[in-house]
């Protein structure tokens, strides 16, 4: 395959991946400078992802595909899905809900082929946030009132597009985190990657978000570790930064821990900003042996009209014990999968994502449907693809040289 080509292969998978970010960035949010209706958002992310998947089947025609756990695991979540959503129990919107699921797992599919080892998806997944990130520091700029709202706590929201502090945190994290062991392998410059971390640290501070803030550094520490064996500058790394952080601990105690409680009173909390009041009635609520098996269909995470804000609790609502035991087997697969790699900067890339994506599933709700943290998951996945075997190319059949004295013996 000429050079040039693969180059066009390449721009058209970062389109497509360009548009699965825009599909998962959802509906819901703050207040926008200008207006958007709701029903002009959802046409324009579910648009997004029907182009991605029309882009991927074009540029795979032949549906090649390469066997994958992580889509396999994805694709059985289906099944669960659809049954529970059949009962019409959570309205025709779960039908909806789980042909956009289909969609996206078949898109990822129809991509899979192109996961090989190496490095291209993470590449693909810092351009495509942090152009998210842009249009929230836009937003900041033109509108700093409605950037940080009162409504929001003052925390950093999308004015420009709606997104919700959470959502922010998260992108900011995960970039933050991916760019940092990059300049650690040598993969970019130091003045590249300070051109996203540094913007990055600040919106994710001024969102406020807990979450995000501990995967990332919980997150880092266990990909760094990974590289301590093998890496002098993982080593050097990890070392200043405990340093630096016993030093903010000291110096900037009090500091953290107002920004850490955000002015939340100690109730407040510990009940995890009211969350564990809803998982409590979740779980105490009445279920068929169906419900509990299968779920009440794919919904909008919610269960009595509050936010579940915890994954393994909305797949249990939703996908039932099935629907955790997949979800359970796509973590357990990919982190065995990566521990039992020898280290490099690609599995610490996927450890970090893994463990990131385990730590937010504790507050934030995603695993069982088309989010951000199945795409997080997806790049941990090509990361641990095996390289893809090299199609030997046939050596020229060289023509036999026949002797002048047999030429003269043939029949013409």
């Amino acid at each position: 395959m000429s050079t040039g080509h693969t180059s066009h292969t390449s721009k058209i998978v970062g389109t497509v991946w360009g548009l699965l970010v825009l599909n998962t960035l959802g509906s819901a949010g703050a207040k926008t400078i200008i207006p958007l209706p709701r029903s002009l958002i959802q046409l324009v992310t579910m648009g997004a992802l029907v182009a991605a998947f029309a882009l991927a089947l074009a540029l795979n025609l032949r549906l090649r595909i390469r066997p994958s756990a992580y889509l396999f695991l994805l694709t059985l979540l289906l099944v669960p899905s659809v049954i529970s959503s059949a009962h019409l129990e959570s309205g025709f919107g779960a039908l909806f809900r789980c042909a956009r699921l289909a969609l996206f797992v078949g898109t990822l599919w129809l991509v899979g082929r192109w996961w090989d080892g190496d490095l291209t998806f993470v590449r693909h997944h810092i351009r495509m946030y942090f152009a998210v990130l842009g249009s929230v520091a836009a937003g900041l700029v033109v509108s700093p009132g409605a950037a940080m709202p009162g409504l929001y706590g003052g925390r950093l929201v999308g004015a420009l597009w709606p997104l919700t502090p959470p959502q922010i945190g998260q992108y900011a994290a995960v970039i933050i985190g991916l760019t940092v062991l990059l300049v650690l392998g040598r993969r970019t410059d130091r003045a590249s990657a300070a051109l996203v971390i540094v913007p990055s640290l600040v919106l994710l501070a001024l969102t406020h978000t807990r979450t995000a803030t501990l995967g990332l550094f919980i997150g880092l520490a266990l990909a760094i570790g990974s590289l301590i064996l093998t890496s002098a500058a993982a080593r050097r790394f990890f070392s200043w930064a405990v340093l630096g952080a016993a030093v903010a601990a000291v110096a900037l105690g009090s500091v953290l821990q107002a920004w850490f409680l955000r002015g939340q009173s100690k109730e407040n909390f510990s009940s995890l900003t009211g969350r564990a009041k809803v998982w409590d009635a979740l779980l105490a609520a009445d279920r068929t042996t169906a419900e509990q098996v299968f779920g009440v269909g794919l919904g909008d995470k919610s269960f009595g009209g509050l936010p579940i804000d915890n994954s393994w609790l909305a797949v249990y609502n939703e996908q039932g014990l099935i629907g955790i035991a997949l979800v359970a087997a796509v973590i357990i697969v990919l982190g065995g999968v990566a521990l039992l790699r020898p280290p490099s900067l690609h599995r610490a890339c996927a450890i970090f994502l893994i463990s990131y994506c385990a730590i937010a599933s504790y507050t934030e709700a995603g695993l069982g449907d088309a989010s951000p943290y199945l795409l997080h998951l997806a790049v941990a996945a090509s990361l641990l693809a095996a390289p893809a075997a090299a199609t030997p190319v046939p050596a020229p059949e060289v023509p036999r040289r026949v002797p002048r004295w047999a030429r003269r013996s043939e029949v013409p």
